[in-house]
């Protein structure tokens, strides 16, 4: 039995969640009695992502929403400190689904989704533990596995990314790169589209909030026109993306974020693009592609790292204290790169 500090979802939100009010920080005893084929974890980082904020709407979904008081939970990286499960033994690093809170009990029918880490993740100096949330983890995999099955990326084409110093977009640009392809990226403020430019070596890069509409800086940045569009964003920047792209032009729908917290959805008036140009416009989840990528994924993005051939920003927020603030900042913009949030030291 231990204290448990956790962050508890009270109540689903209308437009943005209000700390106090949708969510607040709990601590409550944690009677660890283990049942067959569990495991106790203590958890070291978890994950921050947009798409939990869709997690917060009774409505069916391809993930289920969060349960009223209970702990909130998404992708983080902990340690097994009890184990009744042979696939998990005690002391084993592992990834995946658990909970915004110090320790976490994770039942037979949860574990199965659990990943042990390999060797490396406890003794790699190039690589943080955080780096399995984010650039090997969940956001990683997406990068990586939309961008090569649905984008079909081309040498010499132009690709334009939203939201491109996120915690997945930052990763496309570079990989887009790699692939021999124009990189353009839309971010929120100046610090971040000279990361963009001077750091993650893309082609071009602007700021939406500033110089005229988003489509009049598209234009700008991509004259002859973009071949792939990769979504985070939704709305007016959907709507300026499908203005220049090109014919037989794709879509990468990853996320809307400009969407998520409104009830007055942005109405994109010109939808005819995807008939007249031929657009492929296809939306996807993070599992989708794992049986045909993550291999490849693991293996190319741990030896990018390792030879320091993509860079990864994150942005950590320390203390569980702080996660409902740093959740709020995030679905707002204000967050710089992946943002985590460190629990404990290993």
């Amino acid at each position: 039995m231990v204290q448990n500090k956790s962050a508890v979802f009270l109540k689903f939100p209308k437009e943005f969640p209000v700390p106090g009010e949708h969510m607040e920080i709990q601590t409550k005893e944690l009677k660890a009695d283990l049942k067959p084929n569990s495991v106790l974890l203590r958890n070291l980082y978890f994950s921050l992502d947009p798409y939990m904020r869709g997690r917060m709407r009774d409505a069916e979904s391809y993930i289920p929403h969060f349960q009223i008081n209970q702990p909130m939970n998404g992708y983080g990286v902990a340690e097994v400190i009890e184990s009744k499960n042979t696939a998990f033994p005690k002391g084993a690093l592992v990834s995946g689904m658990t909970g915004w809170e110090q320790y976490s009990v994770i039942p037979e029918d949860f574990a199965k989704h659990l990943r042990v880490l390999p060797k490396y993740a406890r003794t790699s100096k190039k690589i943080p533990l955080s780096a399995w949330v984010g650039v090997l983890g969940m956001p990683g995999f997406t990068a990586y596995s939309s961008l090569k099955i649905i984008g079909q990326p081309k040498a010499g084409e132009t690709i334009f990314v939203s939201a491109a110093a996120g915690a997945v977009g930052q990763l496309v640009g570079q990989m887009a790169k790699k692939l021999g392809l124009r990189v353009v990226g839309s971010a929120g403020s100046d610090d971040k589209v000279d990361y963009l430019l001077k750091e993650l070596k893309f082609d071009a890069a602007f700021n939406y909030k500033k110089n005229g509409t988003i489509l009049e800086n598209l234009k700008r940045a991509a004259p002859e026109g973009i071949d792939i569009y990769y979504e985070n964003v939704g709305g007016e920047t959907l709507e300026a993306a499908l203005e220049v792209m090109k014919n037989h032009g794709r879509v990468i729908a990853c996320g809307m974020i400009s969407q998520y917290n409104t009830q007055k959805p942005y109405g994109i008036r010109n939808l005819g693009h995807i008939v007249s140009k031929r657009i492929t416009m296809r939306g996807f989840i993070n599992d989708d592609f794992a049986k045909e990528c993550y291999g490849d994924f693991l293996k190319d993005v741990s030896e990018w790292l390792e030879g320091e051939e993509i860079i990864y920003k994150e942005d950590v927020q320390e203390g569980i204290e702080g996660s409902l603030e740093a959740f709020v900042g995030m679905l707002n913009g204000k967050n710089f790169g992946k943002q985590v949030v460190k629990i404990a030291d290993l």
